[in-house]
């Protein structure tokens, strides 16, 4: 995926950047098979990704490689198992747990937000009665996206900043007391436009419906459930789980200049629109479940699936109930959604089937082509 498809799709919380950082590539373990999408992990890694770590499964069969470093200091390799912040990709998790609710009768996507959040949603033309949850899970809703606030760029992605405040906490209501500083991009229902205070706004839907907070339910109803060991929700934890490679940013919006390690970061500044932490293999395991219908009966799965068009942002992409559906170059369809935090680019995709599911991580947020990844998962053979 380019990088204007991936700040635009999926890049929550990165400042999108361009170039490319020299690092050491280290052959990836000798599992069989895969030779294009291990061609195309090697050409990130040569582009300036520090490391790469995939696995995929088709059918019965699995498989996990990785390329580059997961500490440029050290050249230690990346690991097969490494946990990593999955940014984006939380948003699946969100989706999914509102549209068990929904199942529960506990809610209803045409609900309003002032429904369940009175008077947070208000100012400067939004208006929280007039946006339901539907258009919060497929971003049609107009709210403004909290990360394209300049203060908010400055105190949290650029390098002062970064570094004054790595660890401060945000609460969910901060986050989006940023957004409504703002005028909204359009009337709720006309138009797309990705932005990461829906979801916000949706884990405090699924707070005051539950009676706990967002990631106990997604622990609860998906992790647990599932088994996904090496998943969780971070909430203010600034340190990733090991084994887990270290992260890297320019923190700059630039190609050049220093490489920052930003592995530790208090993540509640994306809080339920991208805080998780995850792997390949859990992202391989959730993704097929929710799509062969073992996390959603058949009526929730047809409306997350349901999508509309973005095909101003990517050609033959839609996007549902936090879930994107793409085309690729050979006519395949993919589902699955993508992620940026600092320091961390991410994928997991898999066909409606749920028979061949492709899961990978850039320990980097400012080059790689992660699209070309995915077209040799899927269409090279």
């Amino acid at each position: 995926m380019s990088a204007r498809v991936r700040a635009t799709l999926v890049a929550a919380t990165a400042v999108a950047l361009s170039a490319v950082l020299a690092a050491p590539a280290v052959a990836a373990p000798a599992t069989g098979g895969h030779e294009a999408t291990r061609r195309a992990m090697e050409a990130a890694v040569a582009d300036g990704v520090p490391g790469v770590t995939a696995a995929a499964r088709d059918g019965h069969r699995t498989w996990t490689g990785t390329a580059g470093v997961g500490d440029l200091r050290t050249g230690e390799p990346r690991s097969e198992r490494d946990r990593y912040r999955v940014g984006s990709i939380t948003k699946t998790f969100v989706a999914t747990v509102l549209l068990q609710l929904e199942a529960e009768g506990r809610l209803s996507l045409d609900d309003t937000v002032d429904d369940w959040l009175p008077g947070v949603v208000e100012g400067n033309g939004h208006d929280g009665g007039r946006v339901t949850l539907r258009q919060l899970l497929n971003h049609t809703s107009g709210v403004y996206d909290f990360t394209s606030d300049e203060d908010f760029v400055r105190a949290h992605f650029l390098e002062e900043g970064f570094f004054e405040h790595r660890y401060d906490t945000v609460t969910p209501r901060e986050l989006v007391a940023v957004a409504m500083a703002h005028e909204p991009g359009f009337p709720p229902g006309t138009d797309w436009s990705y932005s990461n205070t829906n979801y916000v706004l949706a884990g405090m839907v699924i707070e005051e419906v539950t009676g706990r907070p967002y990631g106990e339910e997604v622990r609860r109803r998906v992790i647990e459930p599932l088994r996904l060991r090496a998943t969780s929700v971070p909430g203010t934890r600034a340190s990733l789980p090991r084994p887990s490679s270290r992260a890297y940013s320019k923190l700059g919006g630039t190609a050049t200049g220093p490489t920052y390690d930003v592995t530790r970061l208090n993540p509640s500044i994306a809080g339920a629109a991208g805080e998780m932490i995850s792997s390949p293999a859990d992202l391989n395991r959730f993704y097929t479940a929710l799509l062969r219908g073992r996390l959603l009966p058949a009526e929730q799965l047809a409306e997350m699936t349901t999508t509309v068009p973005v095909d101003e942002v990517e050609k033959g992409a839609g996007y549902g109930l936090g879930l994107i559906r793409r085309e690729l170059d050979c006519g395949v369809t993919v589902w699955g959604h993508g992620g940026g935090i600092h320091g961390s680019t991410s994928e997991a995709v898999t066909t409606r089937d749920g028979r061949h599911a492709l899961a990978f991580n850039f320990n980097g947020d400012w080059t790689g082509d992660s699209g070309a990844v995915i077209e040799a998962e899927f269409c090279d053979k």
